[in-house]
């Protein structure tokens, strides 16, 4: 593939991991005219550029934002140079620990944090608490069970940090390969089903970037190897999964079914359940 060929199939990307996020974020900001809407950024390996909030800026909509992740360099950025961020307020703090307004917040973005830090679950039940009923919690994860994933916890650091430095130049990392069994794509479909919260959308993507090309040949073909040998268990068709979660409005509706008798048909009410109060001895 050509020069030409490699930096379309970039932008592609680029483009697909933007509208994952941003057609339901445009779609939540236009069911709530009228009102100012707040965001939180919880981690900032990816700029909230994904979620499209600037095209909205520019139609109007007030946006509330707050950055919160540990000393990550491009928080120094932004501190040391706030003129080119419009991300709102910054705050360098742990999100285990760190104070978050209860059923505050519209949309929660958390873009590759999960795999990198620990007590994962703890995370996501403050997340989803500061998250207002009817909001969206926006995950983009690395898959813990893929080839990528394997490699990724199972090479030494020092090669880790080479292979970053060619793959990724200029950008911050790597950053620890803790991978917890909850920031799994399965840990995290189990952990919504278990907090009643709704799996909107979910989306696959590869992202090993194309150059340099021969060391990204290299990589791919050592993926493809750990997807052979382990029989497809660590596929190597995606490395990242992307999840939009919604919170209910009310977390304990329940759809009821009610069978009606048939036209004609006489009504006879079921018998008094035995642990019902007239049952009772």
């Amino acid at each position: 593939m050509d020069s030409g060929g490699l930096a379309a199939a970039e932008a592609d990307r680029a483009v697909f991991l933007e509208e994952v996020f941003a057609q339901p974020v445009r779609d939540y900001f236009y069911q709530c005219l009228g009102r100012p809407i707040r965001v939180l950024q919880a981690g900032c390996a990816t700029s909230a550029d994904e979620l499209g909030l600037d095209k909205l800026r520019d139609n109007g909509f007030e946006i509330q934002m707050l950055t919160v992740d540990q000393d990550h360099p491009r928080l120094s950025q932004q501190r040391r140079e706030p003129q080119l961020s419009e991300d709102g307020e910054i705050t360098v703090g742990d999100l285990r620990t760190i104070p978050l307004p209860s059923r505050s917040y519209d949309i929660v973005h958390c873009s590759l944090l999960l795999d990198r830090i620990n007590h994962v679950v703890l995370v996501l039940d403050r997340l989803g608490a500061a998250l207002r009923p009817g909001g969206l919690l926006l995950l983009r994860i690395r898959e813990r069970d893929c080839a990528a994933g394997f490699l990724d916890r199972t090479l030494p650091r020092s090669l880790r940090r080479a292979l970053w430095r060619r793959l990724y130049p200029g950008q911050p990392g790597p950053f620890p390969a803790i991978y917890e069994q909850a920031a799994s794509a399965r840990g995290i479909a189990a952990y919504m089903l278990m907090r009643g919260l709704v799996v909107a959308h979910r989306k696959t993507v590869r992202t090993l970037p194309v150059e340099p090309a021969r060391l990204s040949r290299a990589v791919s073909a050592a993926r493809a190897a750990i997807a052979l040998f382990s029989r497809g268990h660590l596929t190597d068709a995606h490395d990242q999964v992307l999840f939009v979660v919604r919170k209910p409005e009310d977390r304990f509706a329940r759809v009821v079914l009610v069978c009606l008798p048939p036209p004609g048909a006489m009504y006879r009410p079921l018998p008094p359940s035995p642990c019902s109060e007239d049952n009772r001895p």
